[in-house]
């Protein structure tokens, strides 16, 4: 059994880390933290787990946790996981960080978005954790950089067309929408129930976080330097990201072909499902799951292609991408303690 352990656990990402570890099969979680809680058993604060686990939570140094486990998941505010992660892999463990502190690969534009790092060194060996794509690289990483639920929402609806070179990558729009959990747990205005319930907003509007992760891995997957707009949205739902990505089209092809092309470069994939031609995700059908649904289309009026994808924003956007992320460095199965299909209704 692999010995897992959450450090920073009491918020929306760490309890589904907690759902997903307590029902995988080769994973035994031995110790989750948080300070706010420290002493109080798990299922004061979350009652859903009643009955799965005895384990209270501590407050406790990552060196006292390193002897607790083989593979820890840092669920940590942005700017806090560069202070621990060197600590973890200092003592031979697997780190897979859940904040964006290892996500950039250059240093000076991590800092002009976030904050001074205080662990630069360690950003050469971090692996952006999108298994779809840098699967090779994960599996003999120590230090995995999950990415972000909107760019992983993102960057797996544009990786077939850019790799095809089938967009003018200049023209890339991605609009975004995601549940109110994307929010995290402490309390804000803004995420209140009076504040969201029947609304539908935008935020952040040419200056979200995600923009530089987003770019940097569109960058990478067409071989060139180019800008994205992005735009994110505030769904009234709880869970959930619905993408719409458009960019004009320099190749003649027509939804038929593309789709094609679509379900060949995934066709390999448990976790990413291209809709049929005509079809289109919806976050219901994605839900507690870790699946991305992607369905494309040719606007032939306008000439563009237009994206969409749906993916549960604490699952494939955090804790599911996390665990497939441990599968991998780990050997296990990449779909073990991930096969449950998705709640519906």
């Amino acid at each position: 059994m692999i010995k897992a352990a959450i450090f920073g656990a009491s918020g929306y990402t760490g309890q589904e880390l907690t759902r997903l570890l307590l029902g995988h099969p080769a994973v035994e979680l031995t110790a989750i933290t948080s300070r706010r809680y420290a002493g109080v058993p798990v299922t004061d604060v979350f009652p859903a787990y009643y009955g799965l686990t005895k384990l209270k939570y501590l407050n406790a140094k990552p060196s006292e946790i390193a002897g607790l486990c083989d593979v820890v998941f840092l669920a940590l505010p942005h700017g806090v996981s560069m202070a621990i992660a060197p600590e973890f892999i200092a003592a031979g463990k697997k780190v897979i960080d859940l904040s964006a502190d290892y996500r950039l690969r250059d240093i000076v534009t991590y800092e002009k978005w976030y904050a001074k790092h205080v662990s630069p060194e360690l950003i050469k060996e971090a692996v952006y954790g999108i298994p779809e794509l840098y699967r090779n690289k994960i599996k003999g990483a120590s230090l995995i950089a999950n990415p972000g639920c909107y760019p992983t929402s993102i960057i797996l609806a544009l990786a077939p067309a850019l790799q095809s070179k089938l967009v003018d990558v200049k023209t890339i729009i991605a609009d975004s929408a995601s549940g109110v959990s994307g929010a995290g747990r402490d309390p804000q205005i803004g995420s209140l129930f009076c504040e969201v319930d029947g609304g539908f907003k935008a935020y952040k509007v040419g200056k979200h976080r995600h923009t530089p992760e987003i770019e940097q891995e569109l960058n990478s997957l067409a071989g060139t330097s180019f800008p994205v707009t992005f735009t994110p949205h505030l769904l009234p739902v709880k869970r959930g990201i619905l993408s719409t990505i458009y960019a004009t089209l320099q190749q003649d092809i027509g939804t038929a072909e593309l789709c094609r092309v679509y379900s060949q470069f995934y066709a390999r994939e448990k976790f990413v499902r291209v809709c049929p031609e005509g079809v289109f995700p919806n976050i219901s059908s994605v839900c507690g799951s870790n699946c991305c649904d992607i369905a494309a289309t040719v606007d032939t009026r306008t000439k563009r292609l237009i994206v969409v994808s749906a993916i549960d924003n604490l699952v494939k956007g955090a804790a599911g991408q996390a665990v497939q992320n441990m599968n991998i460095v780990c050997g296990l199965e990449e779909h073990a303690g991930l096969k449950t299909a998705p709640l519906y209704p």
